[in-house]
């Protein structure tokens, strides 16, 4: 047979070959536990919020100009972003949220954390691979850090979403 003829011969065989093998698909259990969709409103607030970085901390400030706290800020996105109107301290904000595992934490989400001896004291806004940004009273600065941190692991409460 003329090598012209065989070269296609062959490849068609792999080819076939290639396709007839099961279909491999992820165990149940792989399905079961995958990530929760992503949120298109969630990822706009949390790259609205980037743009917040190293405003001033400001207690009960509610806009950028002023300087924000850490409900303000979280208010302020909402309201600007998502066009929700979401109000009052990080309690107020975490009773109206609805409540979800950390697990399946999106981008724009919230978490919420006891930072005062108090019950959702503190709010910050998930961004994704386990950090939230926030406006902490401490450096004064909107800014970013890890929930596997020691001192918000230690003081980290719950996670609430406003997002389908």
């Amino acid at each position: 047979m003329r090598l012209s003829v065989l070269i296609p011969i062959s490849f068609a065989a792999l080819l076939l070959a290639a396709c007839s093998g099961p279909a491999t698909r992820p165990p149940a259990e792989t399905i079961a536990h995958a990530p929760a969709t992503v949120s298109e409103k969630g990822n706009e607030v949390a790259l609205y919020a980037l743009g917040l970085i190293d405003t001033d901390y400001k207690f009960g400030g509610k806009n950028p100009e002023a300087g924000l706290d850490c409900s303000g800020m979280v208010s302020y996105i909402y309201g600007k972003v998502a066009g929700l109107k979401v109000q009052g301290s990080a309690a107020d904000i975490a009773r109206n949220g609805r409540p979800i595992g950390r697990a399946a934490l999106r981008p724009g989400d919230l978490v919420f954390f006891n930072t005062r001896n108090r019950a959702y004291s503190h709010v910050g806004i998930y961004l994704g691979d386990a950090r939230f940004i926030h406006a902490p009273s401490t450096n004064g600065k909107v800014r970013i850090d890890h929930l596997n941190d020691r001192y918000y692991a230690q003081r980290f409460e719950a996670a609430r979403t406003f997002f389908d």
